[in-house]
């Protein structure tokens, strides 16, 4: 497989070398604090042959995800790649650029501007395109301009319908434990090299840097729906709930390009993240894919939000049959053997690809794999519940694995077995059991000392550039146990601050401490002076509510304070009882009432453990 991959390899590394004019000789970007939120030249020891640590096919992509800079797509398109996770594209418009997505953070976007001006001479911005819904194309927003230009000079800024609401609220409600996961998604605490982190198969990593947005001015709703943007015709395509919950593609007749958005990538893609998200419909994500065949089947030139281009008709043709299909397949022979009472675990171990599939480098497991987006589809249909009574109501993992050790003669015992089979390189299983004598014995060193050896050799073999940073990364940690310190939620700030309240409330009620709760009932208003905006809170039935209307007259306290200092409670910027206790606010009403209240409500902390107990 790896050698038929290699013989298409020299058309991808043209492709993906088309065109370069200039990078920089060093790509490291810092945030304002001195710390590394961007690091290309980390990767500078991808080159030659795979490693035995690596599997050749995401060496293959890690190598062709190295080629970084400013690169030439056509006459009026320029592409920045490699200066984050997704890439920035220029369009030359009449008196200006249009930016087709910001890179994730206002940094790495500032520092990827910076090399275009510097070889494509000085030009204002004269219109922003966000395709879609996830951060690394939208969080460096204000690294293009600020709100006050945007607003000012009256920059068109085009989205796809529910944008905004998608973009400001994805991370609020279950950001905590999205944010955790992510640390094993990205591998976080692995050092950048063979025996650790060498790419995200999308690219090479994300920019963390800090984050914001710009509202749009025009809203993509349908399809086709035509604009022009700086005498520039554009052509969109609304693709709601496919690879984001908003999202978009483009097409510029007057050019035969056609940009996918991130419904089209050069990998397999997932139809549910390991990150943690809602599971995506794989049917309608290949029914887009099909529509835009057949709305833009003309295009002579693609470019996509990550990754490179690719140039000619029938090339480009069938690149799209081949990721339409993908999906597409993924998701009628789960069905089918769905249909046949296989359970998602059987179908993940038994469906694979076609031949066709298989051998187009755009279909290979880079990202995503055929097996957790299975087990996806599974889900999408049918939820997590495979209707085996035994799996109706299971013990939880501590339980469960202190009484497999009590079944499998103890710790030492299994650990004997254990080793045995990792001998014989059946590396799954050996997690399995192992994973069981973590949870029962935490302590016990033997086992997290095999295990980690077990991951890393799950790790070293996973073609997924996320598989093997999850196996990595709890290899790490249980070398080294949890280091991670949480969120930096200072970073979205900018972000945060165009995020509805509504939404940081549902946020607090899930932080409610509901068996502390019990028999508590509590009356809270809550005025943003600066806004002018009134909620209501209250505590019932260990249930905490909001509304926004009038101030109840019945409250145990009125609280009084400004959006911005809102945020700082969120943000844990200084503690309530300092706040409560500051001249930035005011209360009304019962201060004891309101520490009560607040002494409720969890802690927003992301530092637990996964890798055991």
């Amino acid at each position: 497989m790896y050698e038929s991959l290699n013989a298409l390899n020299q058309a991808d590394l043209a492709d993906a070398t088309r065109g370069f004019i200039a990078a920089d000789s060093t790509v490291q970007v810092f945030d304002p604090e001195g710390r590394s939120i961007f690091d290309q030249t980390g990767y500078d020891f991808i080159s030659g042959r795979a490693p035995p640590s690596v599997n050749p096919i995401l060496w293959r992509q890690a190598k062709l995800n190295r080629n970084h800079g400013l690169f030439k797509v056509m006459d009026g398109v320029y592409q920045i790649r490699g200066y984050d996770l997704a890439n920035l594209t220029i369009i030359e418009g009449h008196s200006g650029w249009i930016i087709v997505d910001s890179l994730s953070s206002k940094q790495t976007t500032a520092m990827a501007l910076k090399l275009a001006r510097k070889n494509l001479g000085e030009k204002p911005i004269t219109g922003i395109i966000f395709t879609h819904s996830h951060v690394d194309h939208f969080g460096g927003a204000l690294g293009i301009l600020s709100a006050e230009e945007a607003e000012q000079r009256k920059v068109p800024i085009v989205a796809p319908e529910g944008f905004i609401n998608e973009a400001t609220s994805e991370n609020v409600v279950a950001g905590m434990v999205m944010s955790r996961r992510g640390d094993y998604f990205m591998g976080k605490p692995l050092a950048r090299s063979v025996r650790g982190r060498v790419d995200m198969g999308l690219g090479k990593e994300v920019g963390l840097g800090e984050i914001g947005i710009l509202k749009p001015t025009l809203i993509v709703n349908r399809t086709p729906q035509a604009m022009t943007i700086d005498g520039v015709q554009f052509v969109f395509q609304n693709v709601p709930g496919s690879e984001a919950p908003a999202e978009l593609t483009l097409y510029l007749p007057e050019k035969k390009a056609f940009c996918g958005g991130e419904i089209i990538n050069r990998t397999l893609h997932n139809i549910y993240t390991l990150r943690g998200a809602k599971t995506r419909d794989a049917l309608v994500w290949s029914r887009y894919i099909d529509e835009a065949l057949q709305s833009f089947g003309d295009a002579e030139v693609y470019f996509g939000t990550h990754h490179w281009p690719m140039w000619g008709q029938a090339r480009i043709a069938d690149f799209l049959k081949k990721q339409r299909d993908t999906y597409k397949y993924i998701h009628d022979q789960t069905l089918r053997l769905a249909n046949q009472g296989l359970t998602p675990l059987e179908i993940a171990d038994q469906l694979t690809l076609p031949a066709t599939l298989q051998t187009s480098p755009s279909s290979r497991e880079y990202y995503g794999t055929v097996k957790h987006n299975a087990r996806a589809v599974y889900n999408f249909y049918f939820g997590y519940f495979d209707a085996n009574p035994a799996h109706l109501d299971p013990l939880p993992p501590t339980t469960v694995s202190q009484h497999y050790l009590e079944f499998m003669g103890g710790a030492d015992n299994v650990l004997a077995k254990a080793r045995a089979h990792y001998e014989k390189g059946n590396y799954r299983w050996v997690a399995e059991v192992l994973n069981h004598v973590i949870f029962a014995k935490p302590e016990y060193q033997p086992a997290k000392t095999l295990l980690a050896e077990t991951y890393d050799q799950l790790g070293y073999q996973a073609e997924s550039a996320v598989w093997r940073n999850f196996y990595l990364t709890g290899a790490h940690e249980l070398r080294h146990g949890n280091t991670q310190e949480g969120t930096r939620m200072n970073d979205a700030r900018q972000l945060l601050a165009q995020t509805p309240v509504e939404n940081f409330l549902d946020a607090v009620a899930t932080h409610l401490n509901g068996p502390e709760a019990e028999d508590v009932n509590l009356i809270i208003n809550m005025t943003l002076t600066d806004i002018d905006e009134n909620y209501v809170l209250w505590i019932e039935n260990s249930v905490l509510h909001h509304r926004k209307q009038a101030p109840d007259p019945s409250a145990n306290a009125t609280l009084n304070l400004s959006h911005a200092l809102f945020l700082d409670i969120l943000l844990s910027e200084a503690s309530v009882s300092e706040i409560l206790f500051s001249d930035d606010l005011s209360v009304e009403g019962s201060r004891i009432d309101l520490l009560r209240f607040f002494a409720l409500i969890d802690p927003f902390d992301s530092a637990f453990n996964i890798i055991e107990p």
